[in-house]
């Protein structure tokens, strides 16, 4: 029987990983972004470079200042932008999709451990990016970057595409009681 690779490759692989996985969190269910994080600072912590790029969020939530201090993740928010409404997405909606995308092509290019592209999912039913958009970034990452999306919805063709998927179900939530939002546990 012979003995497991002990050779470290590029920083911090020990030769024993299946680089390149692909990973699909999504539902209605709250922790969507907490796994996401959680993935994060484990890579971190085991020596790997991380790219962690936020798509339909203001990049103020509470995890950011966190992931910005942590050796090895880059963190990346196209910026502030409303919430999309019945009036539908704003040009401003599109280049920050536009922009973060092109972020997680150059960092999949660049060939980082781990890519998390948190909320990317949500750009899909407005129109920011198509679905292909998600089909050639999985193509891109395959075999090469451990690759992370989330998301309320997932595309069957996504889902098939993907190495790991979990749905995250919600049963109960404080907010449909009224409980507004709280900033350090919900963002």
């Amino acid at each position: 029987m012979s003995e497991p690779s002990t050779d470290t490759g590029s920083a911090g692989r020990t030769g024993n990983e299946n680089p390149g996985l692909i990973h699909t969190c999504f539902g209605h269910g709250a922790g969507k972004t907490s796994r996401a994080v959680g993935l994060a600072i484990r890579a971190a912590g085991s020596g790997l470079n991380v790219h962690f790029i936020q798509f339909m969020k203001s990049g103020d939530s509470g995890e950011v200042g966190v992931l910005k201090t942590i050796p090895g993740i880059s963190y990346r928010c196209p910026g502030r932008h409303t919430f999309i409404m019945g009036g539908g997405p704003r040009d401003l909606h599109f280049q920050h999709a536009a922009q973060a995308y092109e972020w997680a092509l150059e960092a999949a290019r660049a060939g980082t451990h781990v890519l998390v592209c948190d909320e990317i999912l949500n750009t899909l039913p407005f129109g920011l990016l198509e679905e292909q958009h998600l089909l050639d970034l999985i193509a891109l990452c395959r075999g090469r970057t451990e690759l992370m999306m989330t998301g309320r919805d997932a595309p069957a063709a996504i889902i098939e595409a993907s190495d790991y998927v979990t749905e995250l179900v919600m049963h109960k939530h404080p907010y449909n009681r009224g409980v507004q939002a709280r900033k350090g546990v919900e963002f």
